[in-house]
């Protein structure tokens, strides 16, 4: 039976260069090592090293089985990891749902470090229009949400307010109202809006029918793409607004009604008298700094919308 150490001092052999480098490096004595590569070297029925010269060099066989030696090290260390999970009853997996507006660099930044935390624990991401999110929440299909606020309080899930999201009115640099010098509601009337729709049927709070004509979708990625193609006008997050105003392709709509951005409250969603694990409590914290560095974004868009 293959014998994790003998692998790690195989592994750490060709690393180092030399018996005595790898000796040194798992602090063990020299002929420790030597023994256990030479007892390896029977169990797997080959050898690994050419000791003809003064330093060890990899056998061609060798060089085929470090690959699988280095792979059946890493399991053994997720294998432990997963173990000493269980031990701190650590959940083996979470379920988070959110609107695709909320995938945001700091979104980024927390599901890494809770993968670095929390190895054993696998995170499933189920995107959909915010409107449905606290419903998934409340019928079990997902631990944690995020949403952004109907305004109205909610008793069948809890909620906890993280800050707001800025949206702006825009439109493709062609479309006719991008060549408005002021936007006014009744400009907007005869002009496609495409405004976000969850399966239930509730429209976002942050985007109020305004039109008279409107196309509807669940997903603020589509809505971006549709308005990308010039075919409406729409209430698009700040940090999708960015990269079109950096590649010239969105214009900020002057809109008279509007003296700032159209701050959204997010909130946190979670299943209500529901206790939460280790990884839910890490994920529930640092999910309420989502929104910290979003009031740094706010003079570039101010001087955005004036060029």
């Amino acid at each position: 039976m293959l014998n994790i150490e003998q692998l790690r001092m195989f592994v750490e052999t060709v690393d180092t260069g030399s018996f005595s480098a790898c000796a040194r490096k798992l602090g063990k004595v020299q002929s420790a090592v030597s023994q256990g590569i030479a007892n390896l070297e029977v169990e797997l029925g080959t050898e690994l090293f050419d000791r003809s010269t003064r330093k060890p060099s990899l056998t061609s066989e060798g060089e085929q089985l470090l690959a699988h030696a280095k792979a059946v090290i890493q399991q053994a260390l997720e294998l432990n990891s997963a173990a000493e999970a269980l031990g701190r009853q650590e959940e083996s997996g979470l379920s988070l749902a959110l609107d695709n507006a909320l995938l945001m660099p700091s979104f980024t930044k927390i599901l890494t470090a809770f993968g670095e935390k929390f190895p054993a624990t696998a995170i499933e991401i189920i995107t959909v229009a915010g409107t449905d999110v606290a419903q998934r929440i409340k019928s079990g299909r997902a631990d944690i949400g995020l949403m952004f606020s109907g305004g109205s309080l909610r008793n069948d899930v809890d909620v906890c307010y993280i800050g707001s999201l800025p949206f702006y009115a825009v439109c493709h640099k062609a479309h006719p109202l991008s060549q408005l010098k002021r936007v006014r509601a009744v400009d907007l009337l005869p002009h496609r809006q495409i405004v976000q729709r969850g399966e239930s049927g509730e429209v976002s709070e942050q985007n109020s029918l305004m039109s008279a004509n409107a196309w509807w979708a669940n997903s603020i990625d589509t809505i971006m793409y549709l308005v990308s193609q010039g075919i409406g006008w729409s209430y698009l997050p700040a940090h999708y607004v960015l990269t079109n105003l950096e590649q010239k392709a969105f214009t900020i709509l002057p809109v008279v009604f509007d003296h700032k951005a159209w701050n959204t409250p997010v909130e946190i969603v979670t299943p209500k008298n529901k206790g939460k694990g280790p990884a839910m409590t890490w994920l529930y914290t640092e999910l309420k700094t989502l929104l910290d560095d979003n009031t740094k974004s706010e003079n570039f868009f101010v001087s955005a919308a004036k060029n």
